[in-house]
Order: C-alpha cells, then structure tokens, then sequence
C-alpha cells in the first residue's frame, strides 16, 4: 500500500511452541504498538517476543517431569522383562566392581580390575543369544590376540633392538591388514564381527606395549582374568536368572504378524464399505492411530528385526522340552512370505485413499461378500498365528467352504452389474456438467468464454475444449488454475471410471487369497522341519 502502516500486529501461535497431546495451550498476545514514519521499532518488540519464549520455555518445564513419569512407566508396561534386566545389569555391575573394592581382590588384579566393569557394561545384552554372541565373540578374540601376541614377541626377543621394531611394525600391518579383509567376508561379518574388533583391539595392546613395559606377560594374563570373569557373571544372569530368549521371541513375534495382518484386512474391508458417517467420525478423531496401517506396519519392518533374532538364537542353548534344534531361519522365510502378502493389504489400503472412488450405492451392491471373504481370510491368518504359537499343525480346515462360498458370491454379484464394469451412455453428460463447473471456477477468463455446442463423445469434447483454450491469448497463472480441473475431467470422461475403483479393490482381494495358500504352505513346511504336534480338535 502507499501509505504507512499505523500498528504492527505480533500473533503467538499456541499450537504450534507445545507438540505434547495434553500440554497447556499459550493464548494468543497481541501485541500493538505505534509506529513513527521512518523510525526502526526492533527495540520496542525484541524484548516482548523474548518474554514469550521464556514463556513457552517455562511451560515445557512445568509439563516435564510428568512426560518423563509416565514414558517411564509405559516402556515398563509394555514389556516387564525391561525392568528384569535393568536390576540384573546393576547387580552385575556391582559383583564386578568388588575387584576394584575389596582390598583383597584389588592385590590380586590391581588396575586391570576395570575390565572386568567394561567387559559388563559391553557384553551383557537383553537377550541369552545376544549375551552368547557377544561374550564368546570377546572371549575368543582375546585369547587367540594374546596367544598370537606373545608368539610375535617369543620371535621378535630373538633379534636385535632394531630388528625387533621392524618385526613387530611389519607383524602389525599384516596382521591387521589380514584381519580387517576377513571381516568382510559375509559369514564371518555376520557371526564374528565383534570378536575380529575384539581380535584386533587386543593384538595391537599388547604388541605396541610389550616394546616399552617389562612383565607384558603379567599384565596380558590379568586382563585375560578379568574379561573372563566379566563373560562368567554375564552369561550367569543371562542364562539362569530369568533368562530372555532370542528364539523365544522370534517365535512370538511371527505368531503375532499373523494377527497384526488379520486385524488390517477386517479394518480395510470394513471401512471401505463404512457410510458417511461412520467416516466423518473417523477423520474427525485424528488423535487415533490408524489400526489398518499398524497391523501391517510390523511386517513390512520387521526383515532385519528378524534376521537379527534368527542370528542370536542360533547361538542359544537348546532349552525346548524336547531339546530340538529349532530351524530359526526357516522363521527368516516364513517373514519374507509374509512381507510380500503385506505389499498386497498395502495396495488394498491405498483403495480407501485414491482421488477417484466409487460410489457408495455402487459398493453397497457387493458390501456382503467383501465383507464375508475379509472375514476368513481373517479367520485363517489367526488360526495359522495360533498354530505357531501352540507349536501345532494347522486345522485341515482351515480353507473352509465359507472361504470358497464368499468368492462365488462375489464372483455373482460383479456379474449381476454388468452395466457398471461395461459402461453406458448416460456417463456422456458429465464432461458438459464438468465444463460448467470448471467455467464457474475461473472467474478470471471473464473475457473469452469456452463452450460446447454439443458432446458426441467424451474425448472429443474433451480434446476440443482444450484446443479451444490453447488457442485464446490467456496468461500461464490462468492455466495452471485449469490444469487440476481438466485432469479430473479427463480421468471422469471414462465410461466406467465409477466401477474401476472397486475392481481394483476386488481384485486384490482375490489376490489374498491366492497369496494365503503360499503362507499355508510355508507354516506347514515350518511345523514339519520344527517337529510340531499333531492338530487336535479337542484342543
């Protein structure tokens, strides 16, 4: 504008200074102050919006404490065996540093008592297989450091002063370059990783060291106790205090991907065929997660989380009734099975949010089937999640005839419509209706009017309105108004653009079910090689 502004308006935005749910909300300051012509007004409001930082600052303080109370209580609600694990790290800790003080023990291991603490703080993992991993991982790459140490000091105490520099700069350098190539073999980066570090780390000390300290024999074999005894107390209270399984955990983790990806499908169906209602309510309650995209979020996420697993178990104990070995990556597969049956509740999921839908009377037509196959397929994902938990076999039932009677069913209906999948003429006036609208939209092409004498076709009108407006002298602001419009129009001209959203629906469900007899498959082969029990149908 020409001419100067009188007063300077400072909104404090209250949504957007706290993100928490339940935080207390700032109300708006405004804040109006005179401005002179020409005269800087920084120094009037810096302070003000320094006042309201402080502010916002001292709400978050406030709400604080109370946040962290109550993480603090939900990480230990949802898994309890967290709080087990924590008291048994600080006992560890505390058997480890009697080394260190009792007097005693201190004379006997001196300084190199503190490896004991770290071997704790760095080998005790939440898991017995990860503890496993870890601790034998360390074990061995100390004692095959320290006995390859001291064969290269035996060797380089044989020669001159000069020489022995050169041996043991040479012995570092090959060692350490051999060491390092390996750790990139796949096999070995997989399962003994930690202990080529642990390797490497070790050989280095007490080579470098035993240069310019007398006695390194000594010092090597005190710290090998320590670690030692560090690797004793963790794998103690990781295997017979309240032990934590990797493959215990594997198995209840691929029990419930079976129930996550059941809830998803009965949640996608249902609201796909939901009414209005129903769906406002949803899009109005935004603080509720999505159960559709958790149920499937765990399974498409979980392939490392598996592999993980998988290696850590593999180094566990047999500790089953019946002491067998369990076939861990055969859980890897059944995963990957799963993973690819997900991509397909995935698409399903991207029905309920494309910008073309089908009608609500159009869906009510085939609401019952859909509603029926989502609901065994469903079914069949539970009991083939509970024959895995239960180490059983499945059901021989469990493709019952409902499965079989709801895709005929289906199959029927879609064929009672044929008008809707083939098309009819009466979808001809909705390009002219589509113009209307568009025309009432762009006030700004007051000056030059489109028009359509008449529509033989969809495309051609379509084509013809298009030329008709790249001819005009109209401004490129004016035609990225249009653009959305003529898109919709385009895609709307289709015959049949109101049943092909449900087609596409449709046919992915048939394709879980297709899929659902590759994941039946792989839970047999599952209880065959890991020796699951019979089905009872007592039971």
């Amino acid at each position: 504008r020409n001419y100067n502004l009188s007063f300077i308006h400072i909104f404090a935005w209250p949504n957007h200074f706290i993100t928490q749910k339940k935080s207390t909300k700032i109300p708006n300051m405004v804040v109006e102050m005179e401005v002179n012509n020409g005269e800087n007004t920084t120094n009037n409001w810096v302070p003000i919006m320094k006042k309201l930082h402080m502010n916002v600052i001292g709400e978050k303080m406030k709400i604080f404490p109370k946040l962290t109370c109550r993480t603090i209580w939900r990480v230990g609600k949802e898994d309890p065996r967290r709080v087990i694990h924590s008291l048994k790290v600080g006992i560890s800790l505390t058997l480890v540093s009697l080394l260190y003080l009792m007097d005693p023990l201190f004379k006997g291991f001196g300084s190199n008592a503190i490896w004991a603490v770290m071997t704790v703080v760095v080998v005790l993992e939440f898991t017995a297989g990860a503890t496993l991993c870890k601790g034998l991982n360390r074990g061995l790459g100390t004692l095959l450091a320290g006995s390859l140490a001291f064969l290269i000091e035996y060797v380089a105490t044989k020669t001159g002063h000069v020489f022995r520099a050169i041996f043991i700069g040479a012995a570092l350098f090959f060692i350490g370059a051999t060491a390092t190539y390996m750790r990139f073999i796949p096999y070995i980066k997989k399962n003994y990783d930690y202990g080529v570090v642990i390797f490497l780390l070790t050989f280095n000390l007490i080579t470098v060291s035993s240069y310019r300290v007398d006695n390194v024999l000594k010092i090597a074999h005190e710290r090998f106790y320590t670690i030692a005894i560090g690797c004793g107390i963790c794998l103690l209270m990781s295997l017979l205090i309240f032990p934590n399984w990797s493959g215990e955990d594997l198995h209840n983790f691929t029990a419930a991907k079976f129930e996550g990806l059941a809830k998803s499908i009965e949640a996608c169906v249902n609201e796909y065929f939901s009414d209005d209602e129903q769906q406002k309510a949803k899009e109005n309650s935004s603080d509720l997660e999505d159960p559709i995209y958790n149920g499937y979020k765990t399974v498409l996420d979980s392939k490392s989380f598996d592999e993980t697993l998988a290696l850590y178990a593999s180094w566990e104990p047999r500790h089953s009734r019946h002491c067998y070995r369990f076939p861990w990556q055969q859980y890897v597969k059944l995963g990957n099975v799963l993973r690819h049956f997900g991509y397909t509740i995935v698409a399903l999921h991207g029905c309920l949010q494309t910008e073309i839908q089908t009608p609500r009377s159009v869906r009510a037509m085939f609401k019952d089937p859909c509603i029926r196959l989502s609901g065994e397929v469903a079914k069949a994902l539970k009991e083939l999640g509970d024959s895995i938990r239960y180490r059983r076999h499945c059901s021989p039932e469990i493709l019952s005839d409902h499965l079989h009677e709801a895709l005929q069913d289906l199959n029927k209906a879609i064929k009672s419509q044929p008008k809707l999948f083939i098309g009819s003429k009466n979808n001809t006036n909705k390009l002219t209706l589509a113009t209307v609208v568009s025309k009432g939209q762009s006030g700004a092409l007051n000056s030059r009017r489109v028009s359509l004498s008449s529509v033989k076709t969809d495309t051609s009108a379509l084509l013809d309105w298009k030329s008709k407006l790249r001819g005009g002298s109209s401004t490129t602001h004016e035609n990225l108004k249009l653009r959305p419009t003529l898109s919709k129009i385009a895609i709307t001209s289709l015959e049949f653009s109101e049943a092909l959203p449900f087609a596409a629906f449709a046919s992915l469900l048939v394709e879980i079910v297709a899929r659902l007899d590759l994941v039946i498959e792989e839970v047999e082969e599952l209880g065959r090689i890991a020796h699951f029990k019979e089905y009872n149908d007592d039971e």
